[in-house]
This record gives C-alpha cells, sequence and structure tokens, in this order.
C-alpha cells in the first residue's frame, strides 16, 4: 500500500487570503510590460535582470532559511523556539521583512512529511526563501499538491516510505509555513555552515529533502 492508498495526507486549508493577491496576473503583465519597455530603450539588461533574480530566488534568498535550519539541527534550544514562535527565534537571526511576519514551521520527522502550497495565490515566506519558484505559482502545482501529494512529491523525485504521512499546510495572507527538513544521518560532527551546505530550498518547501553528505561529495 502506498502513501497515496491510504489517508495519510491531511489538509490544512486556511483562505484568509488578503487583497494584496487579488490582481496578481494583472500586475505581472504590468510588470512585463515595462519591462519590454525599458529594455527597448536600453535602460535595463534582460539578461543581466534575469541572473539577478536567479541569484536571489536559488542563493541569496534559500541561505537564510539553510541557516534556520541548520541552526535548528545543531542546538536544541533554538529548535524548541523555533517551533513554538518561528518568527521571532527567525527574527533573531536578522531576517526580517514582509512575507515573514507570521511564520511557523513544521518538521518533518520519520513518521511524517510536511509539504507546503498556497492554493489561492501565492503567499511565500520570502526572508527566508527569496523569490517564489515559478512552479509554486502555477496552477497545476496549487491544485495537485492538495488532491495529489504523493504524485507531486514523486515528480519531484521524492520516494517516501511506505506508510509515511503526508501533511499539506496551506499557507494565507496571515500565516507562511517553512518545513524543517529531517536532518541526514552521518551529520554528527557537522558545523553548523556544512549543515546548511545540505538544505535545499525544496527540502524547505516539502517538494525535496536534504541532502546527504554522500550526495555533497560527489556534486
Amino acid at each position: 500500500m502506498t502513501a497515496s492508498d491510504t489517508p495519510e495526507h491531511d489538509h490544512h486549508h486556511h483562505h484568509e487570503h488578503d487583497h494584496d493577491h487579488s490582481h496578481l496576473d494583472d500586475t505581472a503583465l504590468r510588470v512585463r510590460a515595462l519591462q519590454t519597455l525599458l529594455s527597448e530603450k536600453g535602460y535595463i539588461d534582460p539578461a543581466a535582470l534575469d541572473v539577478l533574480i536567479d541569484t536571489y530566488e536559488h542563493q541569496v534568498g534559500p541561505k537564510n532559511g539553510a541557516e534556520v535550519v541548520a541552526k535548528a539541527w545543531s542546538d536544541p534550544e533554538f529548535k524548541t523556539w523555533l517551533m513554538q514562535d518561528a518568527t521571532a527565534a527567525i527574527a533573531s537571526l536578522g531576517f526580517t521583512g514582509r512575507q515573514g511576519e507570521h511564520m511557523v514551521v513544521v518538521e518533518n520527522t520519520p513518521e511524517v512529511h510536511n509539504m507546503v502550497v498556497c492554493t489561492l495565490c501565492s503567499c511565500y515566506p520570502w526572508t527566508v526563501l527569496g523569490l517564489p519558484p515559478s512552479w509554486y505559482k502555477s496552477a497545476p502545482y496549487r491544485s495537485r499538491a492538495i488532491s495529489d501529494p504523493s504524485g507531486v512529491l514523486a515528480e519531484f523525485g521524492v520516494t517516501l516510505p511506505v506508510g509515511k504521512e503526508i501533511v499539506v499546510w496551506d499557507s494565507t495572507a496571515e500565516i507562511r509555513y517553512l518545513v524543517l527538513p529531517e536532518r541526514p544521518d552521518g551529520t554528527d560532527d557537522y558545523a553548523e555552515d556544512q549543515l546548511a551546505q545540505l538544505v535545499t530550498r525544496n527540502s524547505m518547501i516539502g517538494t525535496g529533502l536534504a541532502t546527504t553528505p554522500t550526495d555533497t561529495a560527489l556534486a
């Protein structure tokens, strides 16, 4: 029996989204039109802009979250604080700002795997994860993460042990979720900076797992 065959995936739905997201499509079109106009006039370099966005999406932002996770893995007191008051614990590391005001951390364990989605728009904890990836904002992910979480995980290359519970958390304008992935085996003697290198953006969304030391060595 697979995870999708059992009633193991809980759906935590909340629909109190604010109105900041009600015109995202229109805003995106306006931004694209402005970008095109500025590019045609030579005011911006599209290639340089793409590099900047990619850097913030894949490097700068997720590194903040990786630091949070690494500290939770190595500091039991910080982990306790993080699980009780994620906003304050994260702020203590200097990561504050819009989209990170009301944080909740959910922990992956040998029994439970957590995954985050925003079904009505694309609420996302920018302060710890940077810009949301395009797939996070897509309609297929937002719908299928709820209806077929194990199938979505499989498409990301994640195969969970048989019987492991999948819990899907639906972000809102009031709450942003961050997944605390399981600490990889063989890292007992790792310093925080070494642990942070094992944390991926997807592992903090729940569509991936932390990298193992073996994987890192082969990279």
